[in-house]
């Protein structure tokens, strides 16, 4: 095991300069023109505890409002009311948000500091199909940079020549069946999968 940075940099080394004078304090530019062509982010944050957890969100490329160069708000869409992610920033406000853009080989990492609101206004921008969220996550960034995409060139994620296999893959009903042994039968679950796909979405 590893259990210090000294034996940790022996193995790797130290990362080139610009590596480390690429992370700003504010979304630039770049940042923004990332934020505005993504539709998928995923949301780190951890418990008072340090249990962490990942939270995926996707919605429309610029479904993630910049509102000023150190401040940004994604929309809370109906989901499965677990609340995990609200629930660790309630104890803990720290979160790492990573920005995907389809096609896009490099992603964006933004770090900072997580408040829940629902200012009416604000929600009022991030509606859809004329239904308003009823609750958004403000961040104050603290940390922005551009991440290389060598992950993506060796996941080959974008090339769907490469993809797997997924047909035997079980289904999200037949994982819940399983997993959370809920009173129901395959197909009732399916069936309320397919309602929440069909008319949940916002």
């Amino acid at each position: 095991m590893i259990t210090n940075e000294a034996e940790l940099r022996a193995i790797l080394g130290n990362p080139a300069q610009r590596a480390l004078d690429k992370q700003i304090d504010r979304l630039d530019e770049h940042c923004r023109s990332i934020i505005a062509r993504s539709p998928f982010v995923v949301i780190s944050s951890a418990d008072a505890d340090g249990r962490p957890d990942a939270s995926p969100k996707g919605d429309q490329p610029g479904f993630v409002l910049v509102l000023d160069e150190h401040t940004l708000a994604i929309p809370d869409r109906p989901g499965n009311r677990r609340a995990d992610t609200f629930r660790n920033v309630l104890a803990n406000p720290r979160v790492g948000l990573l920005f995907l853009v389809p096609g896009r080989n490099e992603t964006l990492r933004v770090n900072g500091r997580a408040s829940i609101v629902r200012d009416a206004a604000l929600l009022a921008r991030m509606a859809v199909q004329a239904k308003v969220p009823r609750l958004a996550l403000r961040v104050a960034v603290e940390e922005a940079f551009v991440h290389c995409g060598k992950c993506m060139l060796r996941s080959r994620l974008w090339e769907p020549a490469s993809w797997p296999q997924v047909s035997d893959l079980p289904s999200h009903a037949r994982c819940l069946l399983d997993q959370a042994k809920p009173a129901q039968s395959l197909d009732e679950v399916e069936a309320s999968v397919r309602e929440s796909y069909t008319n949940g979405l916002y």
